[in-house]
């Protein structure tokens, strides 16, 4: 069947399964390949953050670009190119010294920058102008695109060593990235995205409630600092094996897999997205106090990683939500990427914040410290929903908003 045939829905979670792909590959093992090339731990460390800093800086500018004109599926197939010609690059890059090498990986931040929230863009796009459609069931294919290839590409570097195939593997996924976002954000009659709308007369800024939501989305989800940077150091040091630390892992894709999968059939969470910010947000409290205070008990390990389908998966719905919801007519792709931006911002700084509480008082303490990052998005939440007017109303978007066509 040729992907202009299938259903806008099936596509586009086709198109984060692509997307996301490249995520699941990149950033367990690009690292691994990082010290493959015998680099000193503070280089690597170095190397790694310098793509999220690249994003926050670059990601809004590239989004803004959705409101003047250029289509969101130019941005994913340039990005995808963009990040296939980088990976292909670095390898050579590598063998002229590490400023040079650091130059492939921030254009690469660059090029990957927009292609998340581009799909974003493309999806809440299509969800306001069919109600039918179920935004959570379209963001499972980037969960199990990136579950997928992160299995896939343990196994296959198994075979062949990630000094050989991490870069080539990901300059693969890239080409198919972007031959995924050109096939899959054709129209189902062949025609191609249309460009935005003009942008209406004062629409120029978000309102109050939308940045107030987005802080919350933000703070949520860098409350996740602690366990991305430490977690696996800390299990380990309880006396985990490494295929436990890998199920603790897996654990939590999978419980984010299943949330996405069934909160359309919970009606008070559907069309709520201050519900669901409020969800994650209390589940952040829950699961980073219980790391927190229960250190000692390795059987909480599991239990507490299930948590991870609430405070990432009802964060990432109750966020796209609002955006939906509350983001102006012709200023869609500004606020997708301010949103961006913004968590990029968060989670670099919690992350600075992990590694100072680590080096003062060990894992417990970065942990500890992420619990008033989820009652700061908590706190925000409750504020937007109050600006917005919205804990009552249904919030479900049903503008018809051609802005793209999927």
């Amino acid at each position: 069947m040729h992907p202009v045939s299938l259903p806008a829905g099936l596509r586009l979670g086709l198109l984060y399964a692509v997307i996301f792909a490249g995520i699941g590959v990149a950033m367990p093992f690009l690292p691994l390949w990082l010290a493959s090339l015998s680099l000193g731990p503070d280089l690597i460390g170095a190397l790694v953050a310098l793509p999220i800093a690249v994003k926050i800086g670059a990601t809004a500018p590239l989004m803004a670009l959705i409101d003047r004109g250029v289509t969101a599926r130019a941005l994913l197939v340039a990005g995808s190119l963009g990040l296939a010609l980088t990976y292909g690059a670095m390898p050579a890059a590598a063998t002229f010294g590490w400023p040079i090498l650091a130059l492939v990986i921030a254009l690469n931040a660059v090029a990957g920058a927009p292609l998340v929230p581009a799909v974003d863009y493309l999806s809440l796009a299509a969800v306001r102008r069919d109600p039918r459609l179920d935004y959570a069931r379209i963001r499972l294919g980037g969960s199990l695109g990136f579950l997928a290839a992160s299995l896939a590409g343990g196994w296959l570097l198994g075979l062949i060593g990630e000094r050989a195939g991490v870069t080539a593997f990901l300059a693969g996924l890239g080409l198919v990235s972007a031959a995924g976002s050109a096939l899959l954000t054709t129209g189902a009659a062949g025609e191609r995205i249309s460009g935005p709308e003009p942008r209406p007369a004062g629409a120029a800024g978000l309102p109050v409630a939308l940045w107030l939501a987005m802080a919350a989305g933000a703070s949520i989800q860098a409350s996740h600092a602690a366990v991305y940077a430490f977690g696996s150091i800390h299990w380990a040091g309880l006396g985990l094996s490494s295929p436990m630390i890998g199920a603790a892992w897996a654990i939590g894709v999978v419980a984010e897999i299943v949330f996405f999968a069934l909160v359309g059939r919970v009606p008070t969470l559907r069309d709520a997205p201050f519900r669901l910010l409020a969800l994650g947000a209390v589940a952040a409290l829950l699961r980073w106090a219980g790391l927190a205070g229960l250190a000692a008990v390795p059987a909480t390990v599991l239990p507490l990683q299930i948590l991870h389908g609430l405070t990432f998966g009802a964060t990432q719905l109750g966020a796209m939500g609002a955006l939906s919801r509350l983001a102006p007519e012709g200023a869609r792709g500004r606020a997708q990427g301010a949103y961006a931006a913004a968590a990029a911002l968060a989670s670099a700084c919690a992350t600075l914040a992990s590694g100072a509480a680590v080096r003062a008082g060990g894992p417990l303490l970065a942990f500890a410290l992420m619990v008033p990052a989820a009652g700061l998005g908590l706190a925000l939440t409750l504020a937007a929903a109050r600006r917005a007017g919205a804990r009552t109303r249904p919030v479900r978007p049903r503008d018809g908003h051609p802005a793209e066509r999927v």
